[in-house]
């Protein structure tokens, strides 16, 4: 079995890559931004069923910082570059989340490359393919781009489309003969292993709650972490993936209503506190002038991005689960783990 690094294993798509490959069997080291955080990342992988024991080392290391990332990929055979800033408010700047994002994945591609590292695949985001562009009914694949000076590009659709495009040109120009493949999810759901989890499991959990008032005009693409995780251990060994990005989607987008409508079929009376009333955009754009995390959804209202979903089945043989299976399984582990107000 080989030795793998994966950057950012207390976060969670980087704690299922850490979980999937120790389940094969893979030496796995982790960055961390602090060695205090590997009690948490031993628990979390614990909570999903396996203990790491010696088969799982820590090496410290920040994206924004030289120092630690030699000795982090030093006699390993790949790595999955999973870290990046994602914030649950509004940077201040684009620049605090574009500078960590970019400058990071540099420093894990020169770092991996002195080492003699085979493979690097990158998380990156669909936010890189369809964001910042003229709406359109043909569906995005992995040949489209977001355009950073499109109107209203978030700061995080910015960074992950400047941090990917610099990992391509640094492939090309100095890349030597290491290998890259990316990986841009949708919406990341499925079930939480603590309470480090992502924007979209965020949503869910506020849905549970009842801190919402009603459903946005917005639309999601939905993948199941584990299904991220599986998508980038293929991506690592398959020969046909250097040099390919690899969109991670389930099926079709669905409305925040209709995940409102799967929780509450689902999951009866836990779910009772769901919202299923859909907000006039006029609604939104009012409760936008006071709340600055409602403001982020404006440029998104109304629009149904259609996402083609074929490229890694039909290359990698990837299997994800459906949309349904993804929302469940968040909303239970929430319960499961005391992070939501609703109970099972």
């Amino acid at each position: 079995m080989s030795k793998v690094l994966v950057t950012g294993g207390s976060g969670f798509i980087g704690s299922y890559c850490v979980l999937q490959l120790l389940q094969a069997g893979h030496q796995v080291r982790t960055t961390v931004r602090s060695l205090k955080r590997e009690q948490d990342v031993r628990g979390m992988l614990e909570t999903g069923g396996v203990d790491p024991g010696e088969h799982l080392h820590f090496a410290q290391a920040d994206l924004q910082q030289d120092a630690g990332w030699a000795d982090a990929v030093e006699g390993c055979d790949y790595v999955l570059h999973v870290a990046s800033p994602l914030p649950a408010g509004v940077p201040k700047h684009e620049d605090e989340l574009i500078i960590p994002a970019r400058e990071g994945a540099l420093r894990v591609l020169r770092a991996a490359r002195d080492a003699g590292v085979k493979r690097v695949v990158l998380t990156s985001s669909f936010a890189a393919i369809g964001y910042g562009v003229t709406p359109t009914e043909t569906p995005f694949n992995e040949s489209n781009w977001s355009n950073v000076n499109g109107q209203a590009m978030s700061a995080y659709a910015k960074s992950k489309t400047l941090a990917e495009r610099a990992a391509w040109d640094f492939m090309e120009r100095e890349g030597g003969s290491m290998e890259l493949s990316v990986v841009n999810p949708v919406g990341v759901l499925g079930p939480v292993l603590g309470p480090d989890y992502s924007t979209s499991i965020l949503l869910v959990q506020r849905m549970l709650d009842g801190e919402v008032p009603g459903c946005p005009r917005i639309y999601f693409g939905i993948v199941d972490v584990r299904d991220v995780a599986d998508l980038h251990i293929r991506a690592m060994t398959h020969p046909d993936a250097p040099g390919e990005r690899f969109s991670a989607i389930a099926g079709e987008v669905m409305s925040m209503q209709d995940i409102a409508l799967v929780l509450r079929a689902k999951l009866g009376a836990a779910a009772s506190r769901v919202p299923t009333r859909q907000l006039p955009d006029w609604v939104v754009r009012l409760a936008a002038l006071f709340k600055p995390e409602m403001k982020m959804l404006l440029p998104e209202l109304g629009k149904k991005k259609r996402i083609q979903c074929g490229k890694a089945q039909r290359m990698l043989g990837w299997a994800p689960r459906s949309n349904e299976e993804a929302i469940i399984a968040t909303a239970e582990s929430l319960m499961r783990l005391g992070l939501s107000k609703a109970s099972a």
